[in-house]
């Protein structure tokens, strides 16, 4: 079988994602050690998977004027690709987009189809795209813009105001920086940066984590340190165990572990002392905590399958010093990385999530010590899944409070940030180049 070419595979992708759904990094992983994509073009099937999916309601607005009838799902996503790289894609001259769109076309379909998309793609070419300055609706500009629904831009307008709202979608749009943690008991900060930078792997010191470290250039994937002493994570997913102030010998609970991020950083903080009990809904989910712990040699986490709402039938009252929910979320601050998200969510999802969160709150509330802290944490930045939780648990529970220490232990890059109200701390996506986080930590009144 001939060897498909980087926007077929491109292509494949998108209509699989885009018509049936699943997760794009988890398929476009899978496409490249499929197909066997060399290291030049993995790159460039990256970035336009992911720039398609970013932009999909923008490319569609373009094609709109050109587009009279109905197509084939794989025909209107060739069309999308081909949009995108002429442009979004500067170092790709149209002529070769459009020759390649049209071969695409014959192979997949018949002339007529390649005929279609050379004719539509050629007035495109000629007549240029339609202005989106001139939609007068301040959202639906904003919305097509940056392509965010409508719905989701206007929920957030009227949650934080048009001019953050345009800032956090405009941020969206913008490729995230990764960023790694060190596994403190193998090695130190200085010693990673340093045999990185030997490898060609540039990097910054995180200004939200004593373990995180930036990437500037160069793949930590392909570093020997990874992964036994450098583990892939979020530099605002970091902050969530920083905040939770655990101790060696502390009895924990992670009520919704997987994938075993925040467990292993806990579990490292602890100095491999003490107890986590780490569960989640799913087994398959919590063998990644396992294997997460077994690849940086911890081992005093516990895991489970089970669902967290129950946590009660399991455990005594007053059993855990430390309690972290890293509840479940619409995921509506980590667009960067995943764009399906955006166009798959309701917002009818957000309402049965903040019901599930609530669920959770209550079966893990009564199992914190007395002495005991708990952070609540979410990786979106809707208000209902995470400020509306926290005011509902203060008043369902009001020998609880919301930790003062909590805003004082911040880091000094967290101080100043306009998400920072009396219930907690939400980082927006354009804060630090990161995932959108909400954290916020809870303990009983004196």
């Amino acid at each position: 079988m001939a060897k498909q070419s980087v926007r077929e595979i491109a292509l494949k992708l998108l209509t699989q994602v885009g018509e049936s759904g699943g997760f794009s990094h988890i398929l476009i992983n899978q496409a490249i050690s499929r197909n066997d994509v060399s290291e030049k073009d993995k790159g460039l099937l990256t970035e336009i998977v992911y720039g398609t999916l970013q932009h999909r309601l923008t490319l569609e607005f373009f094609l709109k004027p050109f587009v009279k009838k109905k197509m084939d799902p794989w025909v209107k996503w060739l069309l999308y690709l081909s949009v995108y790289q002429m442009e979004f894609l500067e170092r790709i001259p149209d002529h070769a987009i459009i020759n390649e769109a049209v071969a695409i076309a014959k192979k997949r379909g018949h002339r007529g189809t390649s005929g279609f998309v050379n004719g539509v793609l050629r007035s495109v070419q000629r007549k240029g795209l339609p202005s989106i300055e001139s939609i007068e609706d301040p959202i639906e500009r904003l919305s097509i813009k940056t392509s965010h629904p409508y719905w989701l831009v206007d929920r957030w307008s009227n949650m934080y105001g048009l001019e953050l709202t345009r800032k956090m979608c405009e941020s969206n749009l913008k490729s995230k920086s990764l960023s790694v943690r060190i596994q403190p008991l193998k090695t130190t900060i200085d010693k990673a940066q340093s045999e990185l930078q030997n490898e060609g792997i540039d990097t910054e010191k995180s200004t939200l984590s004593n373990q995180g470290l930036n990437i500037v250039s160069g793949n930590p994937l392909a570093s020997k340190l990874f992964p036994s002493q450098i583990t892939i994570q979020d530099e605002t997913s970091m902050l969530v165990s920083e905040m939770l102030d655990v101790k060696s010998g502390m009895t924990v609970l992670d009520a919704c572990s997987a994938p075993g991020g925040k467990a292993t950083h806990i579990s490292e903080k602890m100095e491999n002392q003490g107890e986590i009990f780490a569960y989640d809904l799913h087994a398959k989910k919590v063998k990644l905590v396992k294997e997460k712990a077994n690849e940086l040699d911890l081992t005093n986490i516990q895991t489970g399958a089970i669902d967290s709402r129950n946590l009660g039938e399991k455990h005594q009252k007053e059993s855990f010093d430390r309690i972290l929910l890293d509840a479940p979320c619409s995921g509506l601050g980590v667009l960067r990385s995943k764009p399906d998200i955006k166009y798959n969510k309701k917002e009818s999802d957000i309402h049965d999530l903040a019901k599930i969160q609530r669920e959770l709150l209550d079966s893990v509330i009564p199992l914190l010590k007395k002495d005991g802290k708990m952070v609540y944490s979410t990786c979106t930045v809707d208000r209902e899944e995470n400020e509306e939780q926290i005011k509902n648990v203060l008043k369902t529970y009001p020998h609880l409070e919301v930790d003062q220490q909590f805003f004082d232990e911040l880091p000094d890059s967290c101080k100043d940030l306009e998400g920072i109200t009396e219930y907690g701390i939400q980082i927006f996506p354009q804060d630090f180049n990161a995932d959108g986080f909400f954290i916020t930590r809870l303990k009983y009144k004196e």
